[in-house]
């Protein structure tokens, strides 16, 4: 248990240091630093401790405390595995010790109520079993420094915040986060915020829980905008959360119930974990952790409620990707040439997980005829899982949503833009340790600039500085060399008129406005169900497709084998 960080009120300084800034929050007043002229307020407790009577169960409010609490340090990050020797040389996880661990993070250049800042919210993403707000990446002193009151939010993850149990409710995790939106409506205002200008955003698993938050009836009138970067609202198949937790279960030799793993030892339990997700991966699947329809705080599917207008009306999205997002999945272990090898295998893997014929990688070909296959699986995954949600997402909300691609590759070898690199652009914290693991060292600052600077302006205004959603696919694409963007055809200068045809760019500036980039991609999973329509009234005996990989694809039980085999030969771990 961490120690008691409070103060008595008889032991309080009379004349408290200025450089330690005094709030008073709904259940006690805490004690943060002035850095660099930022006021800064670490570990403050939203939640009480998940643990003993409370595993499992839904948050419940923090205890008061009297005095004042020392809020100088990270707060304790929830129990989760270490990231395998292959991820962790480019993505880093510190650990905090300590059962308090339902804990928020404030930035703040202003703290006092007569401020009225705007809000932004962080989730953290990494998969919904790794992750905290402690990753030095998520640093919010630049949103500070420009004038935003910026809170990063630790939740329960893997089977404490997301198993599906028959005696306890489902997701613990989602609900956390939730009850620390819940305290920044009604505390930020002390911090300098306002609570009418909140926006709530993530990335990967935590843009997946700010689109499933915002879909969420207990949540409506908690947001005015909201950020999806590398995540679209979605809701797992309760039956893959259950395979999950059976397969613990019968690993550790108890009952899948929560009352049966609350008595498992924490440590052996992450361990079991880690060692059932082992094999699975955003590439190809397989038994994970993910938020479900619970008929409560996740009534429906979220995405869907999204593109009813059922939810969150009137709510701004910004809504983004990176180039290469399967890079990151790929390249950690050399997975990129042993899917480049196993060729139909890949492919088969690749259309098992994304449900679909071979049409859709013989359209990836097509349109990309010099791509190796982990490339086209790559990309099939990405489009089918990612780009294609947020972009009917964007379909069904335009004039209220703006999209974008982050397209800067990475310095370190093969990574290209994969998952996760903009972070340390969107942060403005490229000068970090941990965003050089992923960038390498020499990270252009103009870039950083330019991401940071559009999220800035989207979560003051509504508006991040280029052409909302509309008929015309616009989309801002960041880190796209110039040159390179008019030679491929399809980009267009900013403020040029759609089909004005490419145009030559200064190679030195980093944002640049694309109409439709990914619409033809996209397109071939708009077809797939006429095509399989069509596919089933040609004659078997018809000439086989050109592509001597897509000849060799397997179908039916040997899709299921190819996927087995392709994860046993290393696995593709995500973030």
């Amino acid at each position: 248990m961490a120690a008691d960080p409070t103060v008595p009120r008889d032991q309080a300084p009379t004349d408290p240091d200025p450089r330690h800034p005094v709030v008073t929050t709904p259940y006690g007043a805490v004690r943060g630093r002035h850095e660099d002229g930022i006021a800064v307020f670490r570990g403050i407790p939203y939640a009480a401790p998940p643990f003993g009577p409370r595993r499992f169960r839904p948050p419940e409010p923090p205890d008061p405390w009297d005095g004042v609490r020392d809020a100088g340090a990270f707060g304790p990050t929830a129990p989760k595995p270490p990231y395998s020797e292959a991820f962790a040389q480019y993505l880093s996880d510190p650990v905090v010790p300590g059962d308090d661990c339902l804990n928020l993070n404030v930035w703040t250049p202003e703290p006092g109520p007569a401020a009225r800042l705007p809000v932004l919210v962080w989730l953290h993403g990494g998969a919904l079993t790794r992750g905290s707000s402690a990753v030095p990446v998520y640093d919010g002193r630049a949103f500070a420094r420009d004038g935003i009151v910026f809170v990063s939010v630790n939740y329960r993850l893997g089977v404490e915040g997301y198993g599906l149990f028959p005696d306890a409710p489902a997701n613990p995790g989602l609900r956390d986060q939730l009850a620390a939106l819940q305290w920044v409506h009604r505390s930020i205002r002390a911090f300098g915020g306002d609570p009418d200008r909140v926006t709530l955003a993530g990335q990967s698993a935590g843009a997946i829980s700010a689109g499933v938050l915002i879909a969420a009836p207990q949540a409506q009138g908690l947001f005015r905008r909201a950020v999806l970067q590398s995540g679209p609202p979605e809701a797992f198949e309760r039956d893959k959360v259950r395979r999950m937790v059976r397969r613990m279960a019968a690993r550790l030799k108890v009952p899948a119930t929560a009352e049966a793993f609350a008595a498992v030892d924490r440590d052996l339990l992450l361990r079991t974990q880690a060692d059932v997700g082992r094999l699975s991966s955003p590439v190809l699947g397989g038994p994970a952790f993910g938020i479900v329809v619970d008929g409560d705080l996740v009534p429906r599917d979220p995405l869907q409620a999204l593109i009813d207008g059922d939810a969150a009306v009137g709510t701004d999205l910004l809504l983004g990707w990176t180039r290469d997002e399967y890079r990151l999945w790929l390249v950690p272990g050399g997975l990129t040439d042993r899917v480049n090898r196993l060729g139909p295998v890949a492919l088969a893997g690749a259309m098992a997980r994304c449900h679909c014929g071979h049409e859709v990688p013989r359209g990836y070909r097509a349109l990309h005829p010099g791509a190796g296959t982990a490339e086209i699986v790559g990309q099939m995954v990405t489009d089918n899982l990612l780009r294609l949600p947020l972009h009917r997402l964007a379909e069904a909300r335009p004039g209220s949503s703006w999209v974008y691609e982050f397209a800067w590759p990475s310095l370190r070898p093969g990574l290209g833009a994969c998952h996760a690199l903009e972070l340390g652009f969107v942060f403005d914290t490229g000068e970090t340790a941990e965003s050089a693991k992923l960038a390498g060292g020499g990270a252009p600052q103009e870039l950083a600039d330019a991401m940071h600077g559009a999220w800035t302006r989207f979560v003051t205004t509504g508006d991040p500085g280029w052409e909302a959603w509309g008929a015309t696919h616009p989309v801002r694409m960041f880190g796209e060399p110039g040159a390179e963007a008019a030679a491929d055809g399809g980009y267009e200068a900013v403020g040029a008129a759609p089909g004005d045809g490419p145009v030559r760019h200064d190679v030195d500036a980093m944002a640049y406005t694309a109409y439709g980039p990914r619409d033809r991609e996209l397109a071939l999973w708009t077809a797939v169900a006429a095509a399989a329509a069509e596919d089933e009234a040609v004659d078997e005996t018809a000439a086989p497709a050109a592509d001597p990989l897509l000849r060799k694809v397997p179908r039916g039980t040997e899709l299921r084998s190819a996927v087995r085999r392709l994860r046993r030969s290393g696995g593709v771990k995500g973030h």
